[in-house]
């Protein structure tokens, strides 16, 4: 049985397929189009996975996408009507209501296929409850409590449930217009990070400030019992003057949120390009503590609801991975669990599940302990972009491979690594990566100059030997996503400066010699080198979305200071300035 789940008609756009249970792909359509965050119907990643398991459109027994114009359409209408909205509103709202409901004819037109001849059933899955399944269904858990948290889907910011078995159980939800998402993106954009997705430079910057305005940010994000929260609305303007988006075959953009009251309260807006001056450096510090504290009050009330142990979060909210590296060691939670692409894109994966378990009731066969969902190249077609690019390389078996790499990067080297499977969600996670050695405390600003161009404020990650975490961190959960933040042991920070953030925290890897072997050596190498187990790692990518193919990986490298390349055997080396 092949079932298809889509996100579609918003960021994030992607597709996953799994086989009678098991995952087969699971991609994102920007990585096709490198159109970041591209939006639209993500017929690119379909074809990918389709092609991926031999079949054709034919051949799927049921097909379903993240969104449900249904869903929760009694509350829609009251609140709509409340509003007293104008005619051009009332036609847009129908409008998105049609593509949504008419996404089935888009797929069949797509790919060319006749509509009467494609017997698929069909499914519309509420955009939360494909979240929560994302979570839950691949995770090892058998119960859990379930969370999902992001800016607004199917008109819900908040949803809360119990997975059980093959059956998950809503338990609760926050509509809109309050949504702890779009407070953060709404002081995401009055600092000046204005680009939908950059969320998690607040998170960066949120080390270099104070959280003086905390006091008043609780008089906006207001806590209630059970939970819950609400938003003083007069600070935003997404419920009454709506957003401006742009969505189709595009990078998404995404109008201001915050109102006048706010900038009255606060002060003027960043320029985008401005200076970082302590006043918004604390906004962001403020603005973190106050997600934090609102994501507490959540999580806590949940355990009390379930007194499950172990806790799956989902939503574009459970990106917040320094929220994320707070919950064991401060929650009765034992075990957590976010999967990869745990935003928007990740509804593909939790809608075709949701039809496997709760719709059909299939029993569950599938835990995802890996993210290298995407596609491989043979060396073949490497070896043919190489020559057409005039590239000089030399060939090496995977275990050379990665004793070559290991000692490049030791000698300071900046090395492009793409090798298997390109990965699932928004981190490089040893496939499409750029590694440099974490020991040197001016490889950020070397990686800046020469490659990624970030700001100054924002940090490198670092991939560790599993079973050193505890040698240098202060939990030794698992987490192969990249998805949680740990505080590096005081004794260690000199030791890996490059990775260790201004607060002495890390945005950790662990890397199983199980989950990605090659990646492993290479770091096991590093550590015989230099004694440490630990390498930086950071996206294939200059300001475009991480690399697919080989075509991709090769002109980032040749148009950028990178200094090696090792691409599947291949390895190329740049003469020295």
């Amino acid at each position: 049985m092949f079932i298809l789940g889509i996100n579609a008609y918003h960021a994030g756009a992607s597709a996953c397929l799994i086989e009678d249970g098991q995952l087969v792909a699971a991609v994102e359509e920007e990585r096709f189009r490198r159109i970041k965050y591209c939006a639209g119907f993500p017929i690119e990643a379909i074809k990918y996975c389709l092609g991926k398991a031999g079949i054709t459109a034919y051949d799927l027994d049921h097909i379903g996408i993240s969104r449900d114009p249904n869903a929760n359409l009694y509350k829609k209408v009251l609140f709509t009507l409340r509003r007293r909205p104008t005619l051009d509103y009332i036609k847009d709202r129908l409008s998105s209501m049609a593509e949504v409901k008419d996404a089935k004819t888009e797929f069949c037109n797509s790919l060319g296929i006749d509509p009467k001849a494609f017997k698929a059933g069909y499914h519309n899955v509420e955009h939360h409850r494909a979240h929560l399944a994302s979570a839950f269904y691949v995770s090892p858990f058998q119960e859990a409590a379930l969370l999902s948290v992001d800016g607004f889907g199917d008109f819900v910011s908040t949803m809360t449930g119990r997975g059980s078995g093959t059956k998950i159980e809503v338990l609760d939800t926050v509509n809109f217009p309050h949504s702890l998402g779009t407070f953060f993106t709404a002081v995401t954009q009055w600092l000046g990070f204005t680009n939908f997705g950059d969320e998690g430079k607040v998170q960066g910057l949120a080390a270099y400030g104070q959280p003086i305005f905390l006091d008043d940010l609780r008089k906006i994000v207001r806590l209630k019992p059970s939970g819950r929260f609400t938003l003083d609305l007069d600070y935003f303007v997404h419920w009454s003057e709506g957003i401006a988006w742009t969505w189709e075959e595009a990078s998404p953009a995404m109008g201001t949120v915050y109102s006048k009251k706010f900038v009255d309260k606060f002060g003027p807006p960043r320029p985008s390009h401005g200076e970082i001056t302590p006043h918004y450096a604390n906004m962001a510090a403020s603005a973190q503590a106050m997600l934090e504290e609102a994501e507490f009050h959540l999580v806590r009330h949940l355990h009390r609801a379930t007194g499950l142990k172990a806790l799956c979060m989902a939503g574009g909210v459970a990106l917040n991975s320094t929220f994320n590296g707070r919950v064991l060691p401060e929650t009765p939670f034992e075990d957590i669990f976010v999967q990869p692409a745990a935003s928007d894109a990740g509804t593909a994966l939790g809608v075709a599940y949701y039809i496997y378990h709760q719709i059909l009731g299939k029993p569950r066969r599938f835990v995802m302990d890996q993210a290298y969902t995407g596609p491989s190249f043979a060396n073949g077609s490497v070896e043919g972009v190489l020559r057409q690019h005039n590239l000089a390389y030399e060939t090496h078996d995977f275990g050379e491979m990665a004793r070559r790499a290991a000692h490049l990067v030791a000698e300071g080297k900046v090395l492009g690594w793409f090798q298997g499977n390109m990965e699932w969600g928004p981190r490089a996670l040893g496939n499409r990566s750029i590694l440099a050695d974490p020991r040197r405390g001016d490889m950020k600003d070397i990686l800046n100059a020469r490659i990624k161009r970030r700001e100054k404020f924002r940090p490198f990650a670092p991939s560790i030997l599993l079973e050193s975490v505890g040698d240098y961190f202060d939990q030794t959960y698992p987490d192969p996503f990249m998805i949680k933040v740990y505080n590096v042991l005081a004794d260690k920070r000199a030791q890996i400066p490059a990775v260790t953030h201004v607060d002495g925290t890390g945005r950790l890897q662990t890397v199983g010699k199980n989950q990605n072997p090659l990646y492993w050596q290479l770091i096991k190498e590093f550590e015989g080198l230099t004694g440490v187990p630990v390498v930086l790692n950071t996206s294939f990518n200059e300001n475009e979305p991480i690399v697919c193919r080989p075509e991709e990986a090769v002109e980032c490298f040749v148009r950028t200071r990178m200094d090696v390349l090792a691409i599947g055997n291949y390895l190329i080396q740049k003469e020295s300035d």
